[in-house]
């Protein structure tokens, strides 16, 4: 069965699960509940971790070296029990390792930890990458964080994702979870973006460069979250119409493209380890009521 960990310092309370090293809740300390609940009625995940997928394979199947393995969309993590490496008051480190169950649809000895900690009103998640095999390892890696939408205490008010580059990234839209081979006129101006659900009536908002290595998500005259990404550099915005959150997903690989090879190499962004070698992703938020 799963178990929570929870760190925690003067401003901030955070519950880790075992189950995907996925976070079940980010508190302030006035009362703020700040990530999605996860409500089944929406959606059930709340900050799942994407490995060794983001997005789709075609027909749920990927190939490697040709070989054909079943790969549901972003990957197993999620769905795997990790164990409990490092605790302190204000962190907290697991780790995935391989095994014949992952061997089995990812032929590849990986060792995967993600460690959440706290440092006054910022929240690091940090994730590390590594091959312990011998052959070069192609993988995806994403984070997948929901934050409420509206956020605490700013109900009526308009939100808006701001990026620090000031950009106007295309947007690559989604075709039954697939990248589409197009890309479409951005819908920031001047690095702003007003959030509607109606943006999201086909999906999510994905922007494969140029959307920088920060942002902020806030409530006009109210709280905001600041973001910053570390070798992360694609970016997607997500929600389910009418639900009442949003997701601020960074990664470092996508969805596969319609009609394109169901390499795992060849999908947009992979990485690719060498035996022996290893690769860190992060990111961090700080919460300003």
């Amino acid at each position: 069965m799963p178990t929570n960990t929870r760190i925690e310092n003067a401003f901030l309370t955070v519950d880790i699960s075992s189950l995907g090293a996925e976070m079940q809740s980010i508190t302030s300390a006035d009362g703020g509940s700040w990530l999605w609940n996860g409500d089944a009625a929406f959606w059930t995940g709340r900050s799942p971790v994407l490995f060794p997928i983001v997005g789709k394979a075609p027909n749920d199947t990927l190939a490697i070296d040709g070989k054909p393995y079943p790969m549901a969309q972003h990957g197993f993590a999620r769905r795997r029990e990790f164990t409990i490496e490092t605790r302190s008051a204000t962190a907290c480190r697991y780790v995935l390792e391989a095994s014949d169950e992952t061997r089995a649809v990812y032929p590849f000895d990986f060792r995967l930890t993600v460690e959440h900690s706290l440092d006054d009103r910022t929240l690091t998640v940090t994730s590390t990458v590594e091959n312990r095999g011998s052959a070069p390892m192609p993988f995806g890696f994403g984070y997948h964080p929901a934050f409420s939408w509206p956020l605490p205490g700013a109900e009526g008010k308009p939100h808006t994702v701001t990026l620090a580059n000031g950009g106007e990234p295309l947007r690559q839209p989604l075709e039954n979870g697939l990248l589409s081979t197009n890309r479409t006129p951005s819908p920031f101006e001047r690095g702003r973006l007003v959030l509607a659900h109606e943006l999201f009536a086909n999906d999510a908002l994905v922007f494969p460069e140029g959307a920088g290595d920060s942002l902020v998500y806030a409530a006009e005259d109210g709280p905001s979250l600041a973001f910053r990404f570390d070798n992360l550099p694609n970016l997607a915005l997500w929600t389910k119409p009418g639900a009442p959150f949003l997701c601020v997903e960074p990664w470092h690989g996508t969805a596969a493209e319609c009609g394109a090879s169901p390499e795992l190499k060849d999908r947009p962004y992979t990485n690719v380890l060498d035996g022996g070698e290893a690769k860190r992703f992060a990111f961090s938020v700080t919460f300003s009521a």
